[in-house]
């Protein structure tokens, strides 16, 4: 147990602010190379192999074969001809070969023969301004990860993801690698689940603003509809997020409670507490999504009354024009006998009376909040 007793202080350092770190590291493959692999590595008792040139992971699988050890191979976005020949090396299963390839794929695990494969959906926060209807809040990528006795392939999607300060940071420590390609598999999924934890805070940060403004007294003047738009944004964004993190639960659980021979025993310990921290994210994500509900509806709700309260003053209005209309409706009837037709004070009277009728509705209208 004391070989893994620093387990989290080698994982826990990625758990960073998304919003301030983005692009330190290469997130893409070599400019200079063509090849799909970023990184070929052999590890032998926890400490990387140092060789005069890069190996290629047929040379590497070679030396781990003669002399031990496991071999770390890092792709990114490998054709399906980059990566048959890797594929026929370690033996790995066409189904999932089909799939590292393809990617779009939910998270999941599964075990073939002598390896396990499993799918990690990685989300990124995209740092904004102000949001907006059009505002892209996540961006997801994908890690597949290949695990066996003596090898641990990993193929990335998308431009965010990447592996190499995790890398460097398992290599710091050869106690931890020692135990073999499960260590490595426990520090990618404590790496992802912690991505997402920084995420769920910004992304709270902008269902705390669209809150604030929705329910703000002094919305009045803004233009309706403005925040529909971006409410309903905001709750595709949790959507996709959603779909990253409540698929990964079964496997984190499955790998931190049910023996299984390519993961070491006092590694597989720790995988529950990725599951726990992954749970909380879920429990999260299905908060930020009730809560959007609720939100829209309060919006959709306050716009009905903004429409109401339109419509009841154009009926006040209507009402009070409606008395002089009726009046010169009356009186512009060309009958020769008429009430005060030919009487010097008719017209100021009847003025007056109109006059006096319409502040009557006015006040009775605006003392019971029509205007």
């Amino acid at each position: 147990m004391s070989m893994i007793r620093d387990l989290r202080a080698v994982v826990r350092p990625s758990r960073v602010s998304l919003r301030k770190d983005s692009g330190t590291y290469d997130t893409t493959r070599d400019r200079a190379t063509t090849s799909a692999v970023v990184d070929c590595a052999v590890y032998r008792d926890g400490r990387r192999l140092v060789t005069e040139e890069p190996l290629s992971p047929q040379e590497a699988m070679r030396l781990v074969r003669r002399d031990g050890g496991f071999v770390w191979i890092g792709l990114h976005e490998p054709t399906e001809a980059e990566f048959a020949g890797i594929a026929g090396e370690f033996g790995l299963h066409p189904l999932a070969v089909e799939d590292a390839v393809q990617a779009h794929q939910r998270p999941k695990l599964e075990r073939y023969d002598d390896s396990l494969f499993t799918v990690f959906k990685t989300i990124h926060y995209i740092d904004h301004d102000r949001l907006t209807s059009n505002s892209e809040v996540v961006e997801t990528g994908e890690v597949m990860c290949f695990t066996g006795r003596d090898f641990f392939i990993t193929v990335r999607h998308g431009g965010q993801g990447s592996l190499r300060a995790l890398r460097h940071r398992l290599q710091d420590d050869p106690e931890l690698l020692s135990k073999g390609p499960s260590a490595v598999l426990h520090a990618i999924a404590d790496h992802v689940v912690d991505g997402y934890i920084a995420v769920a805070d910004a992304v709270q940060d902008d269902i705390d603003e669209v809150e604030t403004e929705v329910f703000s007294p002094g919305r009045k003047g803004a233009p309706r509809g403005t925040d529909a738009g971006r409410i309903y944004q905001l709750k595709r964004e949790v959507l996709e997020f959603k779909r990253a993190v409540s698929p990964l639960l079964r496997p984190m659980q499955l790998l931190s409670e049910r023996p299984m021979r390519l993961i070491d025993p006092d590694i597989q310990k720790y995988f529950r507490d990725v599951a726990d921290h992954l749970a909380r994210v879920q429990e999260q994500v299905m908060g930020f999504d009730e809560l959007l509900n609720s939100i829209l509806q309060a919006n959709l709700a306050q716009a009905s009354v903004a429409q109401n309260e339109d419509m009841r003053k154009i009926t006040s209005w209507a009402a009070i024009i409606a008395v002089p209309t009726m009046v010169c409706g009356v009186y512009g009837m060309n009958f020769d006998y008429m009430p005060e037709l030919r009487w010097k004070f008719g017209y100021p009277l009847v003025l007056g009376v109109t006059a006096l009728i319409c502040l009557g509705i006015h006040r009775t209208l605006k003392r019971n909040g029509w205007l």
